[in-house]
């Protein structure tokens, strides 16, 4: 297994974005672009907290842009090196980016909706190749949002992808202190992505439950053999 990934997504402002780092969240995620839910920032605020994020520490642009030009420019423009790409998206467009740009890490979004199973295992075997990590995330039919539903899935469906995936997988959809060293031990995941489950009621990520997120997180995952 890799590095045991935590990644934390909708960093709201610069303070959140030290607190995280410092807190020892590797991943720091910026949903920009979104179909359905409503960016925690604009692209310029977000450029400017993106500066702040030093090695060992990563910013990951969340977008759900389809075109491999503009998802190229769109890296460029907030000078970041990992996109998770959370729509639909023809292979070929995955090829071209990592053909003109290998060093841009592609994290794809695997979107569980009820009956969806064998779709997500042909995404997995036909993009494999082309990308670099795997997310499974919560379709929330209510609203039509992929993902920061606050919304868990069925488990098993990330374990069968996990296990069937060449490459590695991280599951998000609901998470929170309370059930992630479950979700870990049971799904055996690469890494873990939070959003909503470790937010106060004003909507920033609160320190004590990012600390106890994280401690759960380490807790499973060096109970995993």
């Amino acid at each position: 297994m890799m590095d045991k990934i935590i990644q934390v997504a909708g960093i709201i402002d610069s303070a959140e974005a030290i607190m995280l780092m410092e807190s020892g969240v590797e991943y720091l995620g910026f949903p920009l672009r979104l179909p359905v839910n409503k960016e925690d920032l604009t692209e310029e605020e977000a450029a400017k907290i993106i500066q702040l994020i030093k090695p060992p520490h990563k910013a990951v642009l969340i977008t759900y842009l389809n075109n491999a030009e503009e998802i190229i420019e769109f890296c460029d423009k907030l000078k970041v090196t990992y996109v998770q790409l959370h729509g639909s998206i023809d292979i070929n467009q995955l090829k071209l980016i990592k053909t003109v740009r290998p060093e841009i890490q592609i994290i794809k979004s695997l979107v569980i909706r009820k009956d969806n199973l064998y779709e997500l295992e042909r995404l997995v075997t036909d993009m494999s190749h082309w990308i670099d990590l795997f997310i499974t995330d919560t379709f929330d039919p209510s609203t039509s949002a992929s993902g920061a539903t606050g919304k868990t899935h069925d488990w098993n469906i990330s374990r069968k992808l996990i296990e069937l995936s060449p490459k590695p997988v991280i599951i998000a959809g609901g998470l929170n202190p309370g059930n992630v060293r479950e979700a870990i031990l049971f799904t055996r995941p690469a890494g873990v992505d939070v959003h909503t489950g470790i937010e106060s009621s004003n909507g920033r990520k609160d320190y004590l439950l990012t600390s106890r997120f994280i401690e759960e997180c380490n807790r499973a995952f060096s109970e995993l053999k």
